[in-house]
């Protein structure tokens, strides 16, 4: 479990030393492997938050774009990049008023930044020069996530969040101190942030501050009047229930969302999945959203009139095909979310590519479950698909 010490004081106050803290925590059976430090290297001086001003087409280079930063200084800083997700704000600019909100993470020349393109593993980090690109000077540097060290993301710029303060240093903005953990499988209920919390609180003293339990609804009409529930085996799943989420926008996940997620050992994908993660790793509750409208098309196929999500067991030699594309072979000790057309998932192991959250999306069926650990845990080791729901459901997930 990696503990992000920013994430985690959201739910419990900490009043001690870090180190103090992990010594209390391996003390009372959470065995603390090891503290990672997210930033501490960010020189505070060269490396900032920064505000886009203006985007401008390079006058040698299609594949390039001029970008004006503010970075706290008295006039903005101009430097060259190929970053690819800034083309589509070419032409613009804040004194145009056209150009969005971009704040970034910005290096002047001298800054230590990892070596993206160096082949070596781990990546050595070099200085930061002011060179020509292409017959434009360039002193400075917006930032991806790899020159940061913060992951191999290196296909554009990481944008930060609305609020980050221009100017600030970004090892005080962006740094923080991941706590890695490694649970005893009787320690179950601290595979989420606020089952964490739980025991700070009750090792050091220190008050709780859990998010309310509220679940609003806009819709007059049940659950079950947009798809039915059949649960087969119910000793493998004692517990499902579904939540309709009508017209979703699929988009990336807010800037905050994806850094905690990030710091966590998780990769951002897109808003909806994004949420179902963050919510996992805050609960400790596994979460699966399923594309509705694919499965309402699948029963019309059917003859019927509403998806009936059905919890029942493979046939021997079944065959199904997974998120990642793998057609699996099942045998009939293995768990399935299945409709009236066939299968949609491995129960708590990995979901299908029919019935997949993506880019169409507009309705979301939202699962959580429990299903019985030995079962799961046996299901995702056959398959060879080690997943953080998995190995969630295997050690426990309270029903």
């Amino acid at each position: 479990m990696q503990v992000p010490l920013s994430w985690l004081r959201d739910y419990v106050d900490i009043n001690l030393p870090v180190a103090e803290l992990a010594e209390r925590l391996t003390l009372a059976g959470l065995e603390v492997t090891a503290l990672r430090s997210i930033g501490d290297w960010w020189d505070p001086e060269t490396i900032t938050v920064g505000q886009v001003t203006a985007v401008l087409p390079h006058p040698d280079a299609d594949r390039l774009v001029l970008v004006d930063v503010d970075y706290g200084d008295d006039a903005p800083q101009r430097v060259v990049t190929g970053a690819p997700n800034l083309f589509a704000f070419r032409g613009q600019s804040l004194a145009g008023d056209t150009l969005p909100l971009l704040k970034v993470a910005f290096a002047r020349e001298g800054a230590l930044l990892v070596d993206a393109y160096s082949d070596a593993r781990p990546r050595p980090k070099k200085m930061l020069k002011a060179t020509k690109i292409r017959g434009v000077r360039s002193a400075g540097m917006v930032c991806s996530e790899r020159e940061l060290g913060l992951s191999e993301e290196h296909e554009g710029i990481m944008l930060l969040a609305g609020d980050a303060p221009v100017g600030a240093p970004l090892r005080d903005y962006l740094g923080d101190v991941v706590i890695e953990i490694d649970l005893t499988p009787d320690m179950a209920r601290a595979l989420g942030m606020i089952g964490v919390a739980r025991e700070v609180a009750a090792l050091t003293g220190a008050s709780l501050h859990l998010p309310p339990d509220v679940c609003e609804t806009s819709d007059d009409a049940p659950a079950a009047e947009h798809f039915a529930l059949r649960i087969d085996e119910p000793e493998l799943c004692n517990r499902y229930a579904g939540l309709l989420i009508k017209d979703v926008v699929i988009g990336p996940s807010p800037q905050w969302m994806q850094d905690r997620l990030r710091k966590a050992g998780m990769r951002p994908i897109s808003n909806v999945v994004d949420i179902t993660n963050y919510v996992m790793l805050e609960w400790g509750q596994p979460l699966h959203a399923f594309d509705y409208d694919v499965l309402a098309a699948r029963a019309a196929k059917a003859g019927d009139a509403t998806p009936t999500i059905i919890v029942r067991t493979a046939g021997q030699d079944e065959k199904f095909t997974t998120l990642d594309g793998a057609v699996r072979v099942l045998d009939d000790s293995m768990l399935l979310i299945t409709d009236t057309a066939g299968p949609i998932a491995v129960a708590g192991v990995m979901g299908g590519l029919e019935g997949e959250v993506g880019e169409t999306t507009r309705n979301v069926l939202l699962e959580a479950a429990t299903f019985e650990g030995i079962n799961n845990r046996r299901t995702a080791q056959k398959l060879r698909i080690p997943s953080e729901a998995s190995y969630r459901f295997a050690r426990g997930v309270p029903a």
